[in-house]
């Protein structure tokens, strides 16, 4: 049984655009699913639908089978999904350790250190470190809860060649290893290349790639 499913969404701009035109799609726990497109696709909106932040126009977002929104969005969010957000979206007066422990259910110190920081940055107030530092807080973040769904936009995009590449495997070891589902919009041709399932989103259609 899939753990989040679209069921025929559509979702538009402003003017009428379409987006996101009939798209169903199915996501098990246990896999990597990376999300493909150019910029103006849509691949945010769709993560945005998924995590609870917005609702589509026509169609359903289930979770282990129910609406999101008999429950409420905001039950959605705090409890089904994280979130690795492009603008980061950290608490600007805390600082990583303190950020990763609102989801933590343990201590959040050693995956910020395997995320490479060291530890004098993980206790450094986040608006004094660079962007592909507070990158990974955001996604140390995102990980150190226990939700079953982990949703990335662009997790890897502000990050060197070699990060990218660690935080690539982490992310599939959340899978793999912890049986998350884990689904990332990206325009990483290698990223894609370690997902279990590769999605295109083209014309407002999502496709298997």
């Amino acid at each position: 049984m899939a753990v989040l499913e679209m069921k025929e969404i559509f979702y538009a701009y402003e003017k009428g655009r379409p987006v996101l035109s009939n798209v169903s799609m199915e996501f098990e726990t246990g896999k990597m699913y990376a999300v493909l497109g150019p910029s103006g696709s849509g691949k945010t909106t769709l993560l945005s639908l998924a995590g609870g932040l917005d609702i589509p126009e026509k169609g359903e977002i289930l979770f282990e089978g129910e609406n999101i929104a008999r429950r409420g969005l905001s039950y959605h969010r705090r409890n089904h999904v994280s979130l690795i957000f492009q603008s980061y979206n950290l608490i600007d007066y805390m600082t990583p350790i303190e950020n990763a422990a609102l989801t933590a259910k343990q201590d959040a110190l050693p995956l910020l250190l395997r995320l490479g920081l060291t530890a004098g940055e993980a206790k450094r107030n986040v608006m004094k470190l660079s962007g592909g530092q507070q990158q990974r807080a955001a996604i140390a973040r995102a990980l150190a809860s226990d939700t079953p769904v982990v949703l990335g936009d662009e997790p890897t995009g502000n990050l060197d060649e070699d990060t990218a590449r660690e935080i690539t495997g982490i992310l599939k070891e959340s899978a793999h290893g912890l049986g998350r589902c884990v689904i990332v919009a990206t325009h990483s041709n290698e990223l894609a290349a370690q997902a279990d399932v590769v999605l295109r989103l083209r014309r407002g259609g999502l496709d298997r790639v």
